[in-house]
């Protein structure tokens, strides 16, 4: 198992003299041996570049890329010992499993006993070995993935690097691949990064994530710090699924943030009176009161529609004088019209508050 650092790493496209483009803007990072890190953010946000950048298929701009200590940026690909897992598997498709799995292995001119010895060894640990004597096209799209992992690992390498592996699957398959990957990686302990735009792949795998917009790292926390505490808006609307309620308000004199007219929420935050703010809440940190209920920290709201999903159910909802809908996620029994009037609440220590410029998280 081997330590991972990225020092100041930046990617430049375009000469000088032209208008560039800086798809990677000075990252630092530093993975811990063994750890599991998930590259997390839109497309064209630059995980997928600094990706490369590791496995030596693209050039480095500035700054350094340190595996176990040493500094692998003048080293081609080929001797970094670096396991590469693509999105497209790129398998061969005249060889059989067992035959992709030791193609490497083989161009480095091991032995036939050893290669054989390495691919039996790897297809047992990842599940494979009835499909060792299999061609590519006759494999579902969760057994080519994993032929691709086993090919990624059999070289044993200093650090793997996953590049969207479970796009290409259904839910189904993407659920079971995800369970088996996060098996795969704690037994084997290989220090591994994940590119990923899914959050949900990231939130469930990754051991600490750092999400990415524009080039530069937003956060970089466990998954439960990325999501119960995220650091500006663009994290907190980018992470959670339904997606965050952000409500821009004006903090009142009474410590309270107005959102209309007479729609006001209380948030314990010492901020001066007229400070603009956004203010997020998640739906499931959102309740809805009963209607006998005295509490006066609840609003009334207006459902526009209401979609039961069985385990859970999604309300959309209507505040007075507030032009964005507010999502609250309900339980399985509650049942709602269209135009019912309902009265919801928050709770204070769940509510997120951003600075309405910056977008910076305050509390």
């Amino acid at each position: 198992m081997t330590e991972l650092a990225l020092r100041e790493l930046r990617k430049t496209y375009g000469s000088r003299g032209r208008e560039q483009v800086h798809a990677v803007r000075g990252i630092d990072l530093e993975l811990r041996s063994g750890e599991l890190l998930g590259l997390l953010g839109p497309s064209g946000c630059g995980k997928s570049t600094t990706l490369r950048m590791i496995a030596g298929l693209e050039s480095v701009t500035g700054g350094d890329i340190l595996v176990g200590g040493s500094s692998v940026v003048p080293l081609p690909a080929q001797q970094r010992n670096i396991g590469v897992a693509f999105e497209n598997y790129a398998l061969y498709p005249p060889l059989t499993v067992a035959e992709n799995l030791g193609f490497g292995l083989a161009a480095r001119r091991w032995p036939r006993k050893e290669v054989a010895l390495r691919v039996r060894d790897m297809a047992e640990r990842i599940g494979l070995t009835e499909l060792l004597d299999a061609r590519p096209g006759s494999l579902s799209s969760g057994q080519k993935q994993r032929v691709a992992l086993a090919r990624a690992l059999i070289r044993e390498p200093d650090v793997l690097l996953l590049d969207e592996p479970l796009s290409h699957l259904d839910a189904a398959q993407r659920d079971t691949t995800r369970r088996e990957l996060k098996r795969i990686q704690k037994d084997l302990g290989h220090t591994t990064i994940l590119v990923t735009h899914d959050q949900e792949e990231a939130l469930s795998l990754a051991d600490r994530i750092a999400v990415m917009k524009d080039g530069v790292i937003q956060q970089l926390g466990t998954p439960y710090e990325i999501y119960d505490s995220p650091a500006n808006l663009f994290v907190a609307d980018f992470v959670g699924e339904p997606a965050i309620n952000l409500l821009p308000g004006v903090v009142t004199d009474d410590g309270q943030v107005r959102l209309s007219a007479t729609v006001r929420l209380a948030v314990p935050v010492q901020l001066a009176a007229g400070r603009e703010v956004v203010l997020g809440i998640r739906p499931e940190d959102l309740r809805l009161a009963d209607p006998d209920e005295g509490d006066e920290e609840v609003v009334p709201a207006r459902v526009s529609v209401h979609e039961p999903l069985l385990e859970t159910g999604i309300a959309t909802l209507t505040l007075d004088g507030v032009t964005k809908p507010l999502v609250v996620q309900t339980g399985p029994e509650v049942r709602l019209d269209r135009d019912q009037t309902v009265r919801v609440g928050a709770d204070p220590r769940l509510t997120h508050v951003f600075d309405a410029e910056t977008g910076e998280a305050l509390r």
